[in-house]
């Protein structure tokens, strides 16, 4: 059954957690996950056979692994049909603080490189268009389901140290996600971008999330 859409809906969890709007976002999650992962194969390979650096294979994909984790915290949203838990695990609090900070901050952190390369001058293809796109959608999923995620802050920090170290690997060791080649003289920029967005991510995921959730308990929103 549809759920009815209005305003009122739209600000309102049932909706967000019904079954017909969690089976449409796996439907769009779930092949766009395999897809970013397909994404970085080159580089999975290349990070193997030229950094000689396997133990980091984590840190490489970094959007299909954000994109992961939202599928995976909706997933179980999916089977519990949008009930929401009255004190989520541990490993679950984390997933979906991870989900929220890493989406939003790797949806912008794309969309931004793109736009950078363009206007250095890159000519960009369909490949391009689809990446604006699909990354936009990861960001406006983390904002759109923070609200409706039950991670606290303990787990919201966790979720953003992992990302820091994900940073620091990133750059320095050259583990970076591809860039344009006119956008590789500008890395140490790009690394200050980096490291700023997933704090304001971090921060961003804090306020949306347990904050939120605080000031609704209380009667203050």
């Amino acid at each position: 059954m549809l759920p009815s859409l209005s305003w009122r809906s739209l600000a309102d969890r049932s909706f967000w957690t019904s079954r017909w709007v969690l089976g449409l976002l796996l439907l769009i999650n779930v092949p766009g996950t395999i897809y970013g992962y397909i994404w970085y194969g080159q580089q999975l390979v290349w990070t193997v056979t030229e950094k000689r650096l396997p133990m980091l294979l984590p840190f490489v994909p970094d959007s299909p692994t954000a994109s992961l984790f939202f599928t995976l915290a909706i997933g179980i949203l999916y089977l519990e049909n949008g009930r929401e838990p009255k004190r989520p695990t541990p490993l679950r609090s984390f997933a979906e603080a991870f989900a929220v900070l890493t989406s939003f901050k790797y949806g912008i952190w794309a969309v931004a490189m793109i736009a950078a390369g363009a206007m250095q001058g890159d000519a960009l293809q369909w490949q391009d268009y689809m990446l604006i796109v699909s990354h936009l959608g990861m960001a406006l999923e983390a904002l759109l389901f923070a609200p409706w995620f039950r991670y606290g802050l303990g787990s919201a920090l966790a979720a953003g140290l992992w990302t820091l170290f994900n940073d620091l690997f990133d750059y320095s060791l050259g583990i970076f996600p591809w860039l344009y080649k006119e956008l590789l003289d500008d890395l140490p920029a790009i690394a200050l971008f980096t490291v700023c967005l997933t704090l304001f991510s971090l921060l961003l995921a804090v306020l949306l999330g347990p904050v939120l959730r605080r000031r609704r308990r209380t009667g203050q929103v």
